[in-house]
């Protein structure tokens, strides 16, 4: 169906709410005539950093790019291996890569698709110099035992927040456990921009130095370029416009966790159909509600007859994808990522959405079981 009547993700209802502030913001930036590093970057960090209980943000231009400097900036580079989940999307992998060391993948505890924590000892080598944990589709990894192990064994953490901005695990934000925090804001994020953008945070304040220079052609001073940088800086106009999400954010998560709720009310005790687990102690934004089954393909047909839209995330685990071939990992070699990719469907889940669109799917979704 082309155009579904519960659409997987509307941004309407959040930017109807919010466009004379966007609109205000965008004149505001136009006028200016400041359109890079400017005012509006420095106020987002200031204010991200009280959002996020940290010390420093850096917003560069894209969450890929904020777990790549991330990654440059603590020294991991070519010869070293970062732990990484074997289910998450590739950019996690990608970053590692980038960096110029190996993503060695770690997998995911099945109830959570988080990475396991009692996994980690079996990936790690003399090589391994840090751990990249994904809080994926908005839950909390169990980060006390990722940074326990971390400090055994002298290893660096940078956690993956693009999914779960705002989270908490045992009430400490995600992004402010680790070494850094990368977060992307592409604009179906929980605070997406109106383009690419992302942001890294730190309570290390030579690091973030570093990520300063990083992000500006490894240069603080015009034409006197420090490091071997790039070009990755978070643009006025999107730091303008996540300035005002920002001051929605908490009322979208409520209605995300709302939203989380009547999920799992309705479609409680059906069986064949595995719901999201959060681990004790996480208390996730829900990005995504993931459910798992093993007649993904029919279910996902019958809920699009019924104008009901949804998507996999990720049907294809960077290990099978071509680019990581050269890893040697063939089909099996992963077999809980492998599962979770096979099983998963994303229903929809957006502020705006209605407790009646969650029953409507809910009974879809029975009706599809009860056939």
């Amino acid at each position: 169906m082309n155009n579904p009547t519960i659409p997987f993700f509307s941004s309407q209802p959040m930017h109807t709410a919010m466009r004379e502030e966007a609109l205000e913001a965008m004149r505001r930036v136009y006028d200016s005539q400041w359109y890079v590093l400017g005012p509006e970057v420095t106020e987002f960090e200031r204010v991200y950093c009280e959002f996020n209980h940290v010390a420093h943000t850096v917003g560069v231009g894209s969450g890929l790019e904020a777990l790549t400097l991330a990654l440059r900036a603590l020294g991991i580079g070519p010869g070293y291996e970062v732990l990484v989940p074997s289910n998450t999307y590739i950019a996690t992998w990608l970053a590692v890569t980038h960096a110029g060391a190996t993503p060695v993948p770690v997998e995911p505890d099945p109830a959570t698709s988080n990475l396991d924590p009692a996994n980690l000892a079996a990936a790690l080598t003399p090589r391994t110099r840090a751990i990249m944990p994904v809080h994926l589709y908005g839950q909390p990894c169990q980060m006390p035992e990722i940074l326990a192990f971390a400090r055994q064994h002298g290893l660096l953490v940078v956690e993956d927040n693009a999914q779960a901005q705002g989270a908490t695990f045992n009430g400490q934000l995600t992004g402010s456990f680790g070494d850094a925090g990368a977060t992307s804001f592409y604009p179906t994020k929980n605070l997406g921009a109106l383009g690419d953008a992302g942001a890294i945070t730190t309570n290390d304040a030579d690091l973030a130095q570093q990520l300063r220079l990083l992000r500006s052609y490894g240069s603080a001073q015009k034409n006197q370029h420090e490091l071997l940088g790039y070009n990755s800086r978070l643009d006025e106009l999107q730091a303008a416009l996540l300035l005002v999400k920002l001051r929605h954010l908490c009322i979208w998560t409520r209605q995300r966790r709302q939203l989380a709720a009547w999920y799992t009310a309705h479609l409680a005790g059906l069986p064949g159909l595995r719901l999201p687990a959060p681990a004790a102690g996480a208390e996730p934004v829900w990005h995504l509600y993931v459910v798992h089954t093993a007649r993904r393909a029919a279910l996902q047909q019958h809920l699009a007859a019924q104008g009901i839209g949804t998507l996999v995330h990720y049907p294809v685990p960077p290990h099978l994808q071509p680019a990581y071939a050269h890893l040697g990992l063939p089909a099996g070699a992963l077999p809980i990522a492998e599962s979770l990719a096979a099983t998963c469907l994303s229903l929809p889940l957006w502020p705006g959405m209605t407790e009646a669109m969650v029953a409507t799917v809910g009974r879809a979704i029975r009706a599809f079981y009860a056939s």
